[in-house]
Order: structure tokens, then C-alpha cells, then sequence
């Protein structure tokens, strides 16, 4: 009987092989999402290391006492950039989850990230969210609070305008084109927290930025921000 068993499980990965989702290489027994190649030679940050990291050096000046940082470094046409792909457009929301939780043991083992409150991803605005589906920072959100044991809410901080594609804007347009996008919907609840607010991709910072702006306005005790990947 284990013979057919593993005769069936072979046929069924010839015809229908798991695929790494950052390389396209087929994954061996064991292997989830992503090969075992591919976990260990990403481009990881180590941003949770030190306070003066690039993210933190894009938000100096344009928020209150910048704590943040990226798990991974994104570059145009690299396997990060395909990871996120997935993540975003092809529903994969589980490899979210898990990469999440990956970055989720260095924020843990950060002194910058202690005794978080809440943790909220920035949010779609409800058509966008309609068409999609799901939201891509919540699922990487849901696996940081997994591993965290920390509160996730994604009713707290909405997003009341939809906006156009931030794609082909500099980093002045994309700024206008944040601009009072974001709004809290109940100040009390946030009032003396230390909020981890997380986003899939940082490229200028607009969009943590307009949200930044608008929970410190609530009286929150310290903000930090967590991205899967900066755009260098």
C-alpha cells in the first residue's frame, strides 16, 4: 500500500509539481511556497537591527519619531518583486501569512518592537477590497500577530477615498495623492497604544506617511511601522 501511495503522490507532482513562487523551480518533499534555496538567500534587511535604516532615513522629517523598517530589500525584476506578484494579484495570501511570520521572529527579537498594542494593516479602500478580494498588508499582518500573540484590527484606521494607481507618480504626486485619504474611526481605542502599522511595499512613503500622520493625531503613546519589502 505505501508503494501506490507513493507511486500516486509522484504522478501527482509530475502532473501538477509545486513551484517555488519566487523562482518558478519545482519544490522538493518538505518544501512550502518557497524553496528552501529561496528562504535562505532572499535579500533580507536586518533593518530590525538599526534604528538609522533606510525606511526610517525616508520617514525622518515627515513623521513623528520614525520607528521602522523592512524585512526585505524589493528590486525591479528580482525574485522579491515576484514574491510580492503573487501576494498582491494571485492570491497568495497563505505566502503572505508566512513571510509575515518570518519577519514576525525579528521584530520579536528587536528592542525597538517590545509591548506591542495593536497591529494595523493600512487598509483598501471597500471597492478595491470588493475587487480583490482580501487585503494583501491584513494577510501579512495575520501572520506578524500570530507569532506576536498581539491584537490585529482592521477597523479602526479606514480608507475613505479610493486613489488612483500610485505606479507612474513621483514622489510629490504620490503625496497629493495620499493627502486625506485616511481617517480613524475610533480615537479612544488608540489613545496610549504602541501600534505596529504594516504595509506590503514602502517605495517614497506617501501612503505610511498619510496614515502615520493620522493615528498620531489620536494620541497614541509610540508608532511603528513594519514593511515586507522597501524599494531601494
Amino acid at each position: 500500500m505505501s508503494f501506490i501511495r507513493r507511486w500516486i503522490t509522484a504522478l501527482v507532482r509530475l502532473l501538477f509539481p509545486n513551484i517555488c513562487l519566487a523562482c518558478n523551480t519545482e519544490l522538493y518533499a518538505g518544501e512550502h511556497l518557497l524553496c528552501s534555496r529561496c528562504r535562505y538567500s532572499l535579500p533580507y534587511t536586518d533593518h530590525h537591527l538599526f534604528i538609522d535604516n533606510k525606511v526610517n532615513r525616508q520617514l525622518w522629517g515627515r513623521i513623528p519619531s520614525p520607528n521602522a523598517m523592512a524585512f526585505l530589500h524589493f528590486r525591479k525584476g528580482g525574485r522579491v518583486q515576484q514574491i510580492m506578484h503573487q501576494i498582491k494579484y494571485h492570491h497568495q495570501t497563505v505566502l503572505g501569512a508566512m513571510l509575515g511570520s518570518m519577519a514576525a521572529e525579528k521584530l520579536a527579537a528587536s528592542s525597538q518592537y517590545q509591548d506591542i498594542d495593536l497591529i494595523i494593516p493600512v487598509p483598501l479602500h471597500w471597492k478595491r477590497l470588493r475587487t480583490r478580494g482580501y487585503n494583501q498588508s491584513e494577510c501579512i499582518a495575520q501572520g506578524i500577530a500570530a507569532y506576536l500573540q498581539a491584537p490585529l484590527n482592521t477597523n479602526h484606521l479606514i480608507r475613505h477615498s479610493a486613489t488612483s494607481s500610485q505606479t507612474r507618480k513621483n514622489r510629490y504626486q504620490r503625496y497629493e495623492n495620499m493627502k486625506s485619504v485616511f481617517a480613524v474611526c475610533d480615537e479612544t481605542a488608540l489613545k496610549d497604544k504602541h501600534i505596529l502599522l504594516v504595509d506590503d511595499v514602502i517605495t517614497t512613503g506617501a501612503t505610511i506617511e498619510a496614515c502615520a500622520l493620522e493615528l498620531h493625531r489620536c494620541g497614541i503613546r509610540k508608532l511603528s511601522i513594519f514593511a515586507l519589502a522597501f524599494a531601494d
